[in-house]
């Protein structure tokens, strides 16, 4: 009986058609999909890519909180837990197996596959709740950009005593109405170029980021450090020491957030060898170069400002010179978010889109496209369902962005909603359940205690983001916030 792989030999040579079916076959995977081409080296890069973005622009503000001993030492820590917890979760990819088990293709495929329907409802709610966070919060850090941008300007041509101030909801709106447009694209996989572009700007204003504080720091004009950060008596009260400490642990936490993507990326490496084997090699490289990037960045930035770092280090330079530097800092942060926001976003659209389309397959409203565009080389269609609630998603997020306009409460909230779920407990259970490690086992016993010690840590940053938002709204009139 033939298996599928056989060939018809005549003399030496394989027959026409058999070879041109063998070769097709030995462009597929096992599970016969295009081969994959990926390494080691492109997966440090897609994790590189995704862990440098906005998160950075905190780091400086967190050191502030932590100061010269705990801030390092936590940015340290944070970097072994996601690498640990990562190269579990590396070896999730394949079911049973880490060489011949079957793939999951998504971090939820994972999560269903190793821990069942029940828990896989748990982690597309942390997923999808912090997806939609991201695009509050991606909103608001666009908008501090953009007011950046306005008053090094106004400084400027005005001098530094002119009143520059400029309300961040005008920019949120204008944020938003970009958003309104890009989310209609039905397929956004088609803007690859626009991802990388973005990969390029977050390197880009990170790396200036870097640079105008250690030109801070070497010029003599700096900030007040001290081996705590920000002193009670003296910046603080005890109260708001606290608070902002675990505030601190979210920014950070929310700065090393990529586990929700990692089986993704793992999805694109080549075998042999086997594919856990690789991603644990690129995740070492990722979280190695981004925990250095991150230690100049913060380090740097605290020595730079001292215990009065701003939440955003970019806003921090409004009277440096050459101001145009810091506006191309700013500039390439806003065209970062501006692809961010839909890459985040594009799943969530399609995972609701899809979730109602199997509810109601006969409604016309969801399949029913209208040509808006149609020429010789271009051709654009519209789903009405698709413009009314992806225009209601940027709308509500938008709203919230101007109602909310916390920059570093934000980021806290998100990072402290991630961390947990997605970085910790889910990588942990399904590590072992799929290694059937003993209950009560000294391993599980350590893996229990290390999830358990990461959500007290998760809790305490959300509780600090909450209570910063409480504060905040004692001193903010909704719409009339100014940067």
């Amino acid at each position: 009986m033939g298996t599928g792989l056989d060939f018809m030999e005549t003399g030496n040579s394989l027959s026409p058609p058999r070879t041109m079916e063998l070769s097709k076959l030995q462009d597929l995977d096992d599970d016969g999909k295009p081969k994959r081409t990926g390494t080691v080296w492109t997966a440090s890069a897609h994790i590189i890519t995704a862990v440098i973005g906005s998160g950075v622009l905190s780091l400086a503000w967190a050191m502030s909180q932590l100061g010269w001993v705990a801030g390092p030492v936590t940015l340290v820590l944070f970097s072994i837990v996601t690498f640990y917890t990562s190269s579990l979760l590396a070896d999730c990819y394949r079911t049973s197996d880490p060489i011949s088990g079957t793939r999951n293709y998504t971090y939820t495929d994972a999560v269903k596959s190793n821990l069942g329907e029940t828990q896989l409802w748990l982690c597309g709610l942390c997923q999808y709740v912090n997806l939609f966070g991201v695009s509050i919060g991606y909103t608001i850090t666009a908008s501090i950009s953009a007011a950046a941008v306005s008053k090094s300007n106004c400084f400027h041509y005005k001098g530094h005593g002119a009143d520059c101030r400029v309300s961040d909801s005008i920019y949120m709106i204008g944020f938003g109405i970009i958003q309104l447009f890009l989310s209609q694209l039905p397929n956004f996989h088609k803007l690859w170029w626009l991802s990388i572009v973005a990969a390029v700007m977050s390197f880009g204003y990170s790396s200036i980021a870097v640079g105008l504080s250690f030109a801070k720091t070497v010029s003599g004009n700096t900030g007040r450090t001290s081996l705590t950060g920000q002193e009670v008596g003296v910046d603080i009260d005890s109260a708001q020491k606290i608070w902002k400490t675990f505030q601190a642990l979210g920014d950070i936490a929310f700065a090393y957030s990529y586990s929700m993507i990692l089986i993704e990326i793992q999805d694109t490496i080549r075998s042999p060898p086997a594919e856990n084997k690789t991603m644990k090699k690129a995740s070492l490289i990722g979280v190695s170069t981004t925990t250095i990037f991150y230690m100049l960045s913060g380090c740097l930035g605290y020595a730079a400002f001292g215990n009065q770092s701003p939440g955003n280090i970019l806003t921090g330079f409004g009277f440096y010179e050459p101001y145009w530097l810091v506006d191309l800092a700013n500039l390439f942060i806003i065209i970062h978010l501006v692809g961010a926001y839909q890459v985040f976003c594009q799943p969530l659209f399609a995972a609701v889109e899809k979730w109602i389309m199997r509810r109601n397959p006969n409604m016309k409203i969801l399949s029913k496209e209208l040509t808006v565009i149609h020429t010789k080389n271009f051709r654009y269609n519209m789903n009405l369902f698709r413009l009314i609630w992806r225009s209601l998603f940027v709308t509500v997020a938008t709203l919230l962005a101007i109602l909310m306009p916390f920059f570093n409460d934000i980021l806290a909230f998100l990072g402290a909603f991630a961390f947990w779920p997605l970085t910790v407990y889910f990588p942990i259970e399904m590590y072992i359940s799929q290694k059937n490690i003993e209950r009560l086992s000294p391993k599980w016993t350590l893996l229990k205690t290390l999830s358990f010690l990461c959500f007290l840590v998760s809790l305490a940053a959300a509780c600090g983001s909450i209570e910063g938002v409480i504060e905040a709204l004692h001193h903010y009139t909704p719409f009339q916030t100014k940067s």
